[in-house]
């Protein structure tokens, strides 16, 4: 796909090993940090929002985890919970030593997987300027629970069976066993949720992005399963916008909205429509309200402005 003039790509180490990221300068000296859902790469899944936030003058810093997308890492389609929560933290310090940013005008920003990382992350790092959760993954247990109603018993338990012998096989070092993103019901697949289903049309529309592996290690689903974020709610002292939408059957709704109420400076925008709705027909009203809450909470004045870098490059 090509690519314009306004972003470049930079590198960062984490862990010892580099992720990529695109950077697009912009003018008000604040920065949005992103990255996308479970195995979804960076740009399927930012760079609709992170176009409208940098043509709003942000900068913007969307980075590939490890083991996904361009950034390194082996064995490769691996999520691993502890080292995407530390290359969030490799990527805000990236992003604060960025020539055009302000330390303290950072904001990070995640849907799905990501939204869920969104609050271990918020908790952590309470100089945060805001941060943003869409349609997050706040509960595994809860969401799996729910998510298993839109699959066969059958095929339930050949996915658990395969997520099993892909963390044994883990123990012995072998290649992962990986498992698609989305399927439909019966097939062993890591979501088989209506909404889930529409995953690729709204992150890949006309095969836009052709690189992006829509498929996952197996024993993603095991942690997946047992991951819940939203516990660290109550620790975020920065604004968090959580956007959640009503009829979501992956993530779910409620309990990102609980997560909202729970956080001492939460805010919630409800929308009607299913997981992937803030990239389909629910998009513009979702970037209103995501640059609503970004202007509210970082205001531009003079000291605060800069001039576009000239060393933009484009591949």
């Amino acid at each position: 796909m090509s690519v314009s003039l306004e972003r470049e790509k930079v590198r960062f180490v984490s862990g010892g090993v580099e992720c990529a990221a695109w950077h697009y300068p912009g003018t008000n000296r604040a920065c949005v940090i992103m990255a996308a859902g479970g195995g979804v790469t960076k740009e399927p899944g930012t760079d609709p929002f992170a176009r409208r936030f940098h043509d709003a003058g942000f900068s913007v810093l969307a980075f590939d985890y490890r083991h996904l997308g361009e950034s390194g890492g082996h064995p490769r389609q691996v999520v691993r919970m502890k080292e995407q929560l530390a290359d969030w933290q490799a990527a805000i310090a990236c992003a604060a030593n960025l020539p055009e940013v302000a330390p303290d005008r950072l904001v990070i920003w995640g849907f799905s997987l990501s939204g869920g990382h969104v609050l271990p992350v918020a908790a952590r790092n309470p100089r945060l300027a805001a941060a943003i959760a869409q349609t997050p993954l706040v509960d595994g247990p809860k969401s799996a629970r729910g998510a298993a109603r839109h699959q066969k018993p059958l095929a339930a338990l050949r996915t658990i069976g395969r997520a099993l012998l892909d963390a044994l096989g883990q123990l012995a070092g072998r290649t992962p066993l990986l498992v698609p993103l989305a399927d439909e019901p019966g097939t062993v697949a890591l979501l088989t949720t209506p909404d889930g289903l529409d995953g690729d049309r709204a992150l890949n529309p006309g095969n836009a992005y052709p690189e992006w592996r829509q498929e996952i290690a197996a024993r993603t689903v095991l942690r997946l399963m047992t991951y819940r974020p939203g516990r660290h709610a109550a620790r975020i002292t920065c604004p968090l916008l959580v956007l959640v939408c009503d009829q979501d059957q992956s993530a779910f709704a409620r309990p990102g909205a609980d997560a909202a109420g729970r956080a001492p400076a939460g805010e919630l925008v409800r929308m009607p429509g299913g997981h992937y709705e803030p990239f389909l027909g629910g998009h513009e009203r979702a970037v209103d309200a995501e640059l609503a809450f970004l202007r509210h909470h970082l205001p531009t004045d003079p000291a605060h402005r800069a001039t576009p870098g000239t060393e933009d490059a484009s591949v």
